[in-house]
């Protein structure tokens, strides 16, 4: 199924599947490609209007019966650490971190599969190939870097983040990590450092992917302050977890046409053709 307009770029929808994060819903995703001199404006532009990139595709959820998903991103400015995230700090300090152009390694791809075996075993990644993800890291035209945290001691390679550089803040495309330390709270400790990242390059935020109220696998990124959800067009402070469970309503989505027309491009012009 395509939607055409007169401007580009183009917009797609995806094919019916079952959700990822709750039960008994189909997902859809709008979709563009990422190419071209333009790509950078593009992908920084539409990353503030709630979309996310997978290679050289931005895709945003676009489902029939409901508007759970939110993107998520953490304002640097008001983000204060928890107790809890203070000690994962300090947990996690004898590793050190390397950001490196996005080339794949075999190291990179033997702990993403101990990742994936221990997290996600079932999940739509569980049969990437070592070409797949070779591809998954390094098939990007902006600006991508692969963050690499190797313990100081022992030079193991701990946790990897491929993160792409927005002009508005860095934006966490896929982070895994090693499953023998589940009391360090490393997926955490990510977080944190791309704050600090964010903070050291003057870049206001630090774009998370989408939290969905009600699942359980995103429940985690609700307890960093300073949060905000991208939500009906705006970016707004994160409320209670519980004022957005009325988005899981099959009447709480727009009809594919109204959301496309709604994109602005990276110029600012809307897609939507004036009257």
């Amino acid at each position: 199924m395509r939607h055409t307009l007169p401007i580009a770029p183009q917009f797609y929808v995806t094919a019916p599947q079952p959700c990822p994060y709750l039960e008994d819903r189909m997902e859809r995703k709008l979709f563009t490609a990422l190419q071209g001199e333009a790509a950078q404006r593009l992908n920084d532009g539409l990353s503030k209007q709630g979309f996310r990139r997978s290679q050289n595709v931005l895709y945003r959820p676009s489902c029939a019966d409901c508007a759970a998903c939110l993107s998520a991103r953490i304002s640097v400015e008001n983000f204060s650490p928890s107790k809890s995230q203070k000690r994962t700090w300090k947990r996690n300090e004898g590793l050190e971190r390397r950001a490196t152009s996005p080339w794949a390694t075999d190291e990179q791809y033997e702990l993403f599969r101990e990742y994936l075996e221990s997290r996600h075993a079932s999940g739509g990644m569980a049969d990437m190939d070592a070409f797949e993800f070779a591809a998954m890291v390094e098939e990007t035209p902006i600006r991508t870097r692969v963050v690499e945290y190797t313990d100081r001691d022992t030079g193991e390679l701990v946790a990897v983040c491929l993160t792409d550089v927005l002009d508005d803040g860095v934006s966490m495309v896929y982070s895994f990590f090693t499953p023998n330390r589940p009391r360090d709270s490393i997926g955490t400790y990510i977080i944190l450092d791309h704050i600090q990242i964010a903070r050291d390059a003057g870049l206001p935020h630090v774009y998370l992917g989408y939290w969905v109220p009600g699942s359980a696998k995103m429940g985690y990124k609700a307890a960093f302050s300073g949060l905000e959800l991208y939500v009906n067009g705006d970016w707004e402070k994160m409320r209670d977890p519980a004022d957005y469970e009325a988005r899981r309503h099959p009447l709480s989505n727009d009809p594919i046409a109204e959301q496309v027309a709604d994109i602005s491009l990276p110029d600012g012009r809307p897609l939507r053709p004036s009257r």
